[in-house]
């Protein structure tokens, strides 16, 4: 009994890729991305403290943030103190009504907060707003 292909009755392979393994890894990483990009995206960590009076900010171009560790970001960029006090006082030259919103962890030292300040201040940056979030007034009878 002869077959189509020269006589021999050996099996023909197959030469098909199995993709099983590749939708496993596929799926895989896709979970692993899906959970990292918010995280990746989270900006800084801050906790700011909460005033009954704190209003919303409309516009916010210029903000300085100082983190639990003490680092200094300008505009979400990390900004050695030095470079700071020239950053502002470029500012102040541009445009000298500019308020500068100042973010602080509230678990940061008031006199670090301040030395920030002073720091932006002494650039020729007047206008210092010190960001907060609001605080749910709690009644006299449910204390």
């Amino acid at each position: 009994m002869q077959t189509g292909n020269g006589g021999s009755r050996r099996p023909r392979q197959l030469a098909e890729i199995n993709v099983t393994p590749l939708v496993d890894v596929m799926l895989v990483l896709l979970i692993i991305f899906m959970v990292a990009a918010p995280v990746l995206q989270r900006g800084i960590r801050l906790e700011l403290p909460a005033t009954v009076n704190a209003q919303k900010i409309d516009r916010s171009r210029v903000v300085v943030s100082i983190d639990r560790e003490n680092h200094i970001r300008l505009n979400d960029k990390l900004i050695h103190p030095d470079l700071l006090v020239q950053r502002m006082e470029a500012l102040a030259q541009q445009s000298p009504n500019e308020t500068v919103f100042l973010r602080a962890d509230k678990l940061l030292p008031y006199g670090e907060v301040l030395l920030v300040m002073d720091k932006i201040r002494s650039a020729g940056m007047t206008d210092v707003a010190l960001v907060t979030v609001p605080r749910e007034i709690v009644p006299e009878g449910r204390r």
